[in-house]
């Protein structure tokens, strides 16, 4: 007997560690929702990248995370699309340097909206079907500093040891109806947006970039290498499978040693 078709929704993943997951379960053959608040014709290329690695359907859902309404109505959404919804990550998430008194309200809300609460909605608006079918794979995408805690990162410190209490508490909630709620945690990752940040912060220092990799970012990661977002999709691509029915309600860190300390 064939192994039943799986959908899965993962969120801000146009780019960096949500497009790595989506590329791997469409490899495997899951139809994979994307997400983005982008109009769909920006994230043309990528809906494109992942069409070609997937013997599934590949579509494609806007919205502004940051708004209560569209984070709930995304997953029911996806469920009307492609049948129902198997395999939820939340990973979507933004976050702003600066001390407690010199953070806007507005951005430490919006910190808050994208990275925790849409969590809550997306998950809410996913579990009924998840329970009446007796499967379901929820992973949501935290951080080292969702264990740890660095200055003038107060409101992505606050959300994602959030994240990480809201997945315990999920997890128990539904740990008898065959879904697992689980949290991956990774240390600096190398995408995109740590790319630019590496040549402001060479230039703020007046170092070259590979002293500021090692002096400045990775200085909290023992390994002294970024995590490459091809090891948090394998990790959730195990997550995923019927193997890790048993890991529910914890924290996996992929962070080169970070909190071993």
């Amino acid at each position: 007997m064939s192994a039943p078709k799986r959908t899965a929704l993962v969120t801000g993943s146009t780019s960096g560690i949500g497009l790595a997951i989506a590329r791997r379960l469409a490899g495997l053959g899951y139809d994979v929702a994307i997400n983005s608040f982008e109009p769909e014709a920006a994230v043309a290329p990528v809906l494109g990248d992942l069409q070609a690695v997937s013997s599934g359907r590949i579509v494609y859902h806007q919205a502004d995370l940051a708004d209560e309404h569209e984070s709930y109505r995304l997953s029911q959404d996806v469920i009307a699309d492609l049948g129902s919804l198997d395999v939820l990550v939340n990973n979507a998430g933004i976050q702003k340097v600066a001390a407690v008194e010199q953070l806007p309200a507005a951005d430490w809300n919006r910190i808050i909206a994208v990275s925790l609460d849409s969590a809550f909605h997306t998950i809410r608006g996913a579990l009924a079907g998840m329970s009446e079918r007796g499967w379901g794979r929820i992973i949501n995408i935290a951080s080292a500093h969702g264990l740890r805690a660095s200055p003038y990162k107060s409101a992505y410190v606050a959300t994602k040891h959030g994240v990480v209490g809201l997945t315990k508490s999920v997890a128990l909630e539904v740990a008898e109806k065959g879904i697992t709620v689980n949290a991956i945690c990774p240390g600096y990752v190398w995408t995109p947006l740590v790319a630019s940040q590496v040549t402001d912060q060479a230039r703020v220092h007046n170092l070259s970039e590979d002293d500021v990799v090692r002096q400045v970012i990775l200085a909290p990661q023992p390994t002294r290498q970024f995590v490459q977002p091809e090891e948090i999709a394998e990790m959730a691509a195990y997550l995923c499978s019927d193997w890790a029915r048993s890991i529910t309600g914890t924290t996996i860190s992929i962070d080169g040693g970070w909190t071993a300390k």
